[in-house]
């Protein structure tokens, strides 16, 4: 899946590539048609200015925003009038790519995918119109396809979500810290998007709280020893004991504790994990007693407890995802 890092894939008006930048990220994607899309009797002059305002809708709507869904940027150029624009179809194409769980240009889009984007990009507009009310509980956002907005946390998808039903059958949390450097999760989360099932997790935090989600869900790393811990130093591993593994648990990936490995995670990085959870939780219908820390169901590093400080704050949440009917289970 060396696709899902992004990359420039030659949408072009005149000379200039199409794409657009968000955290660093190339929103990019590929059309047949190499020029301008222009409105019957319209000037080249004309479509210009177009490209040029759907450039502006798009850079006033990433200002500040780690990552944007594409459903949402197709809505503000649609709602700005801009749909005849390249920007719009390429985000168009994008938007209906997100709802099926793959990334940015990644895979034709079929007829039934535009007419599902253009009803999610439909219902977005009158969101943004304020004629239709968003998302409002969490147990509502966890189902969505996409790019889901946590609140309080700043999350780049580098692979987009699809549906729930889609996904792997996550039944627990797995919470590791690497001796990675500040500011290297970034490059940890490409290098797994580039090759999802190797030694990795599903998602890597970096030290300022913003959280990478680099695989797809439905895509297992390899992550964990088997659950090979049978002492009961932490917990009970009568029920861990090769029971915690790969294919059944979803890993997050907390980079810094290096030089210092036994340096705690930063406050950001608690934060960001605390808004995480829960999220992760209702996705999956995952109980806060199915939270762990590595150092509890593998024999890990003695300098410190990998993960511990991370798992015990997730428990103490005591967080029930509700059931599938929106009640609290």
């Amino acid at each position: 899946m060396a696709a899902c890092v992004p990359r420039m894939i030659g949408a072009r008006i005149g000379h200039v590539l199409i794409g657009h930048v968000i955290a660093g990220f190339v929103i990019t994607g590929s059309l047949i048609a190499a020029s301008p899309l222009l409105r019957p009797g319209a000037t080249p002059a004309a479509g210009a200015e177009q490209a040029s305002s759907a450039a502006q809708v798009i850079a006033q709507a990433q200002s500040g925003r780690a990552d944007v869904p594409r459903v949402e940027l197709a809505a503000r150029l649609k709602a700005a009038g801009l749909q005849a624009t390249l920007d719009y179809a390429v985000m168009r194409d994008n938007a209906a790519r997100e709802l099926k769980g793959r990334p940015d240009g990644v895979g034709a889009v079929s007829a039934t995918e535009l007419m599902a984007a253009d009803d999610a990009i439909g219902r977005q507009i009158a969101i943004l119109q304020g004629t239709a009310q968003p998302h409002g509980t969490l147990a509502e956002i966890a189902q969505l396809p996409g790019r889901p907005q946590i609140a309080g946390l700043r999350i780049v998808y580098l692979n987009p979500l699809g549906a729930p039903a889609d996904a792997n059958r996550w039944r627990n949390i797995l919470a590791h810290q690497t001796e990675g450097p500040p500011g290297s999760a970034r490059a940890s989360a490409l290098a797994q998007a580039a090759n999802p099932t190797k030694r990795g997790v599903t998602l890597w935090v970096e030290t300022d709280g913003t959280a990478y989600w680099a695989t797809s869900e439905s895509v297992i790393p390899t992550h964990g020893d088997g659950a090979n811990r049978n002492d009961n130093k932490f917990i009970d591993n009568s029920k861990t004991f090769h029971a915690i593994v790969k294919t059944n648990t979803i890993g997050v990936e907390f980079i810094g504790n290096y030089p210092d490995v036994a340096k705690p995670v930063t406050s950001q990085q608690m934060q960001a994990w605390l808004r995480l959870v829960p999220f992760l939780q209702e996705r999956y219908g995952i109980a806060a007693e199915s939270i762990y820390a590595h150092n509890w169901i593998d024999y890990k590093d003695s300098r410190y407890c990998e993960g511990c400080e991370l798992a015990q704050a997730a428990r103490q949440l005591a967080y029930r995802p509700s059931d599938r009917t929106g009640a609290p289970r």
